[in-house]
């Protein structure tokens, strides 16, 4: 019997979001959902819940949705996933879940993102997070008081502070900001991401009974020893990787060149594209240059198309077939006319006599052999210099850890690339301390930050409960 195609979820017109942030993506209705989830074969070997970082129970929620039976799949999903609404949207699943789908060997996978991100917001729609917290704290075990602070309220965060506080902990969580969600409010744009489907999910956790203190800079307004001696009887790190990296090359400090985490955090969490009306503006040029490949880069390229740039240009160093960045982001980047300027190298910022940036020189590249990451290696082609105009550069080839925590605290060690060094459980060189999420990965997936979150809360609670600690 053939196989059907999937149901493609609808997507706002290009004319109508280029000058706007609505969400491009626009989900499915509850006709085209059912629809998609009967094209699940059910299989008995599950490869997508191998493929899930948190192991949500995927074949039996999509069933659920055939069935028409939205509040069952909820429930599944949440087993596994504190955040589905979020998860839903921004999971790599074709790296994943949908990568291992017995269908994707005709290259027709069960479309489970989608699935996951309809049921989340059906159940957003209909109210049932705040039922369903209150019937898991009504039903969770006591604890004795025993006090676990989570630093750091992005997805690593987010995923102990909802394990453990289901398990019946006093959770404090601490985000150095003044909103919580960590890298899904600041770096993620409203268009990809609406910060109310993350306030949604944050709410989800202070109906469990998590207390948030915002604008609390651990390392600074406290120790992790103040923690520890304040009563907690467990810290987990979960600051991610938000210390953005640089070429390393001339003209770094040009007016007008922003890290990729400055640009989106001043758009997304300041809501500087709606200067006045916001206190903090963003000025984008005429001709804006996005350095790097990655799902950073074009969330800060279709930034700059939405902040009104004439000509926005990705630069990147080797061709399109070894981007990192997501499929459909790139596709999404080009509809709206963002333009890729491939196998190219910036060697050089250029400015004029004021220190304001007006181009970018650059090097052809090649491709040689697979290096460490298995992609092909960029070579420089001698020769081949040439100037880029420019009057705006956004640097995003990465980011690594905030320094600040291994500073003050030099029982916690770090590598090389400052993130932090655990055992194979997540704990720490300190001992009541763990960490996960990108502090420990580097750059991660929002899931593969969460499913590690799941593995420092087993860990901690096992230690807790064992009377190791």
């Amino acid at each position: 019997m053939p196989v059907k195609d999937r149901v493609e979820m609808r997507k706002l017109p290009v004319e109508k979001r280029i000058r706007s942030f609505e969400e491009v993506a626009l989900g499915y209705t509850e006709e085209e959902a059912i629809q998609e989830a009967k094209r699940c074969l059910q299989c008995p070997p599950r490869p997508c819940v191998q493929g899930c970082p948190v192991g949500i129970e995927i074949p039996r929620f999509i069933k659920k949705i055939a069935e028409g039976d939205f509040l069952s799949a909820y429930k599944i999903i949440k087993e596994r996933n504190a955040i589905p609404a979020i998860t839903g949207r921004v999971c790599p699943q074709e790296h994943q879940c949908e990568g291992v789908c017995v269908l994707n060997k005709l290259k027709k996978p069960t479309a489970i993102g989608a699935l996951e991100r309809f049921v989340a917001d059906w159940a957003l729609k209909e109210g049932v997070a705040k039922e369903l917290a209150e019937k898991e704290i009504a039903n969770r075990p006591s604890n004795g008081n025993i006090k676990v602070a989570v630093v750091g309220s992005g997805p690593a965060g987010i995923t102990v502070a909802a394990d453990l506080a289901k398990l019946g902990y006093e959770v404090t969580m601490f985000e150095a900001l003044h909103k919580p969600g960590g890298v899904l409010m600041y770096g993620i744009p409203e268009f990809r991401l609406p910060k109310r489907i993350v306030e949604y999910e944050i709410d989800y956790l202070r109906r469990l009974g998590v207390d948030i203190e915002t604008n609390v800079l651990i390392g600074r307004t406290y120790t992790i020893k103040d923690l520890l001696e304040d009563g907690y009887k467990a810290v987990f790190l979960g600051t991610g990787a938000g210390t953005p990296k640089f070429p390393g090359i001339p003209g770094e400090t040009l007016v007008n060149i922003y890290s990729a985490n400055e640009f989106l955090t001043r758009v997304n969490l300041m809501k500087a594209y709606l200067f006045p009306q916001y206190d903090t503006p963003i000025k984008i040029g005429k001709r804006v240059a996005v350095i790097g490949g990655g799902n950073v880069a074009m969330d800060a390229a279709r930034t700059a198309v939405r902040l009104g740039a004439e000509e926005v240009y990705i630069l990147y160093r080797r061709t399109e077939e070894e981007m990192p960045a997501r499929r459909e982001e790139v596709i999404n980047a080009k509809e709206e006319g963002v333009k890729f300027q491939l196998l190219t190298q910036p060697i050089r910022f250029i400015g004029n006599k004021d220190d304001i940036l007006t181009g970018i020189e650059c090097i052809r590249m090649q491709l040689g052999e697979p290096d460490a990451t298995g992609r092909r290696k960029p070579i420089p082609v001698p020769g081949s210099e040439f100037i880029f105009e420019a009057d705006t550069a956004i640097i995003a080839i990465g980011a690594h850890p905030n320094p600040l925590i291994a500073r003050t605290t030099p029982e916690i060690k770090v590598d090389e690339e400052g993130r932090v060094i655990t055992d194979s459980e997540l704990r720490t060189s300190m001992k009541r301390v763990y960490a996960a999420g990108d502090i420990v990965l580097g750059e991660a997936t929002v899931i593969e930050a969460m499913g590690t979150g799941r593995r420092a809360s087993q860990t901690i609670h096992r230690d807790i409960s064992e009377g190791r600690i």
